[in-house]
């Protein structure tokens, strides 16, 4: 059994498969599921696992060039929008509407359990070298 990291082997697996350039939606709740993109979804309950959460670890797997949010999440949501400044300081921000329409190009989503609005980032995947 894997040791640390993601254990989620569905997830592990989605982010192993991952190219520079692709697009994951770590979302909430209630975020409106495109059809097309792979999904993984650790909702378990409302606030289980926490969107912090699932950001920090994808974050240790992830290389990260790019990242979108709703520009509604300051006003709705400022817990989130702390927490995306402080891990993406150049955090593009769009209308909520646009971000749902840029989420179906999404080649993962990965669905969270929080329960409050406009916990959703769209992240563009980086190379590590």
């Amino acid at each position: 059994m894997k040791k640390s990291g993601i254990l989620n082997r569905h997830l592990a697996g989605a982010i192993a498969e991952l190219g520079h350039g692709d697009t994951v939606l770590v979302c909430d709740a209630g975020m409106p599921i495109p059809p097309g993109p792979r999904v993984i979804d650790l909702a378990f309950r409302a606030g289980t696992p926490l969107f912090a959460e699932v950001l920090d670890g994808l974050l240790d797997e992830l290389v990260v060039e790019g990242a979108t949010a709703a520009e509604e999440i300051r006003d709705a949501n400022p817990d989130a929008a702390a927490l995306l400044d402080v891990h993406f300081p150049w955090l593009e921000a769009v209308p909520h509407d646009e971000l749902k329409a840029r989420s179906a190009a999404a080649r993962l989503v990965v669905r969270t359990g929080e329960a409050r609005p406009y916990a959703n980032v769209l992240l563009r995947c980086g190379v590590f070298f």
